[in-house]
């Protein structure tokens, strides 16, 4: 493998760790300097949806940037954007048809929250302060969005420095945080929500933040279809805004533009990101109801914003990922080719220590567990989804980590995700390298 440039000035990711250098990327296949071919079966961290190397995102990033570059977001809009917005609220959920545009989904959902706390002092409830998290999620890693991210893993380093958040149970049937069984539990998880919005006083809450889709936190596990709803009602009936972190979720990962079309959910902020621009340029963004912006407006404005919000090259990068998704209905590819994809992953379950395999659209985990029947983790020491991770980037596939599911240290899981583009027998080959890969490691 190659080793990282030896006189090198990066401050890299991973320390210590030497990595491929990218030659160039076309479709769902990456080349390294040393002319070796990866299988992008992750989507690089769950985000490349249109594939790789598309000349007409390109070429319109191009011409943005020779016509206008960058404008401050206080001094001029830009077509690019007016028009992105336009068209990304024809799919979004009913109602949630303004769109703030960041660069990255952790300024996404830290924009989020900063909305529903100005929308409720606008309205006269300065009160309104808090944020409820899920025991199992991830909202980003800024301080405040690790904050509300139910990662132990990722928090410890920096817990002196994180905000306490209420905290209510995961919809992670596989391993409950309440130690239920669906559907015997009768959904419990919803009615956590409900306890502690009493035992806090729903008059301080502010939000209400949720994946709809489990991720990286869980490897894409799916909750109860009952359970969005049930929390909806909830937040609703208090006054608390619900935030659908649709960050990995959006654009089509699931088989529909927005997981939220899964449930009939109708959030009332939305937070976007990664297929936003499917990796071509940095890109975050908060779709929020109009009556929410409206009632900041006239409360003298949201005081807020960042040095490249409303980018012109970001939105124009944005629409082009969107003219795609459209043109060639790569959202209805997803969900067919998802269908196949977990087809072709169950049979990875007569592995002795696949415990689950989970997901939606082309988005789906594995999960290994040291013993299958009680689904008793391996403990994290023993890396097991790290060597996994690593023996299928020898074999030429990509696949992206998931660690601490089960209890926040111990939990081992690897996503796939593909770009929408993938084909029949590069999902094959896809399945057939991860199934050599646990069987040479003894999984």
């Amino acid at each position: 493998m190659p080793a990282l440039h030896t006189d090198s000035h990066v401050f890299s990711r991973v320390l210590g760790r030497p990595l491929p250098v990218v030659a160039r990327a076309k479709g769902v296949e990456v080349w390294d300097t040393d002319g070796r071919r990866y299988l992008d079966g992750a989507g690089g961290a769950v985000v490349v949806n249109v594939g790789h190397g598309r000349e007409e995102v390109a070429a319109a990033i191009g011409r943005q940037a020779a016509t206008a570059g960058y404008v401050h977001g206080t001094q001029f809009t830009s077509d690019a954007l007016e028009e992105y917005a336009r068209r990304v609220a024809t799919h979004a959920p009913a109602g949630c048809d303004r769109l703030y545009l960041v660069s990255g989904g952790s300024e996404a959902n830290e924009t989020a929250v900063k909305i529903a706390r100005a929308y409720h002092r606008s309205r006269g409830e300065p009160g309104r302060r808090k944020v409820i998290r899920r025991s199992v999620s991830y909202h980003g890693n800024t301080l405040y969005t690790l904050s509300l991210s139910g990662r132990p893993n990722l928090r410890a380093p920096y817990e002196p420095m994180l905000v306490e958040a209420p905290e209510v149970a995961a919809p992670f049937c596989y391993h409950c945080p309440l130690e239920r069984t669906f559907p015997d539990c009768g959904v419990a998880c919803a009615d956590d929500l409900e306890a502690v919005i009493a035992r806090e006083g729903g008059d301080t809450v502010a939000a209400f933040v949720a994946e709809p889709i489990l991720g990286a936190s869980a490897g894409a596990a799916v909750p109860p279809e009952e359970y969005v709803r049930r929390t909806a009602e909830t937040c609703r009936r208090h006054g608390i805004l619900y935030i659908d972190d649709e960050v990995m979720t959006g654009f089509g990962r699931t088989g529909a533009w927005f997981a939220a079309e899964w449930s009939g959910l109708r959030p009332d902020l939305l937070t976007c990101g990664k297929g936003m621009s499917g990796g071509y340029v940095p890109v975050g963004g908060v779709l929020a109801r109009p009556a929410i912006v409206d009632a900041l407006e006239s409360a003298g404005g949201f005081v807020h914003g960042f040095t490249f919000s409303h980018h012109p090259v970001t939105a124009a990068a944005c629409l082009a990922v969107l003219d795609i998704l459209e043109r060639e209905r790569l959202v209805e590819r997803a969900q067919a080719m998802g269908a196949r994809l977990g087809q072709r992953l169950a049979r990875l379950r007569s592995h002795p220590h696949v415990g689950d395999v989970r997901g939606r659209g082309l988005m789906w985990g594995v999960e290994l567990v040291e013993d299958a029947p009680t689904r008793r983790p391996f403990p994290r020491a023993a890396g097991r989804a790290a060597a996994v991770t690593a023996r299928c980037l020898q074999a030429g596939l990509i696949v992206y980590p998931s660690t601490g599911c089960a209890n926040g240290v111990d939990g081992d899981a690897v996503m796939l995700a593909p770009p929408f583009v993938v084909t029949e027998p590069e999902l094959d080959e896809m399945v057939d390298v991860l199934d050599r890969v646990l069987s040479a490691l003894g999984l």
